[in-house]
């Protein structure tokens, strides 16, 4: 991985087709809207299938938190569209069939030279684009849960909003 690609550093702003084909830009998406962006090895692996069930666990407060997911692979459109809708997700996957974002980023799995997928890397992005917390899940366990991504989330938004705090009093 980038080392540049760490806590309190802009995250690049990827121009990428999503799961219908569509050119998408990550900050159009982000849309001022703290983000979760994750990078998966592909349709294929259990790990992956498991941890984007999670995520739909919580897409529900994702929406009425006003915080939004993002999900990345080198899968083409017409394989993230239908894992997708099978999963019953809402929110866009990017496809990086060409594998540019993958190399321009480091984050190409080495030890799968089959399928050569994604490092699976979890970045909490704020609404510039700042990373915010980056979970390495190469191991499964490294993968945050949905209650680290709750608390990401907040942490994120209670250092960016300073009135945070004097609501709650």
């Amino acid at each position: 991985m980038r080392e540049d690609l760490r806590v309190g550093q802009p995250f690049p702003d990827l121009e990428l087709p999503d799961h219908t084909g569509a050119t998408r830009r990550l900050s159009e998406l982000v849309a001022d809207q703290p983000t979760v962006a994750n990078f998966y090895r592909g349709w294929w692996c259990p790990k992956e299938q498991r941890f984007l069930r999670n995520l739909v666990d919580l897409q529900d407060e994702m929406e009425v938190a006003y915080t939004r997911i993002v999900s990345i692979t080198v899968d083409p459109p017409e394989i993230t569209a239908p894992l997708r809708a099978g999963l019953g997700a809402r929110w866009t996957f990017l496809s990086d069939a060409d594998r540019v974002v993958q190399r321009e980023l480091d984050l190409e799995e080495t030890a799968d030279r089959v399928h050569r997928p994604f490092l699976p890397y979890t970045f909490v992005l704020d609404t510039d684009l700042t990373i915010g917390a980056v979970f390495n899940g190469y191991w499964y366990w490294g993968r945050p849960t949905n209650e680290e991504l709750r608390l990401a989330l907040r942490d994120l938004l209670r250092a960016g909003r300073p009135d945070w705090d004097a609501q709650a009093t």
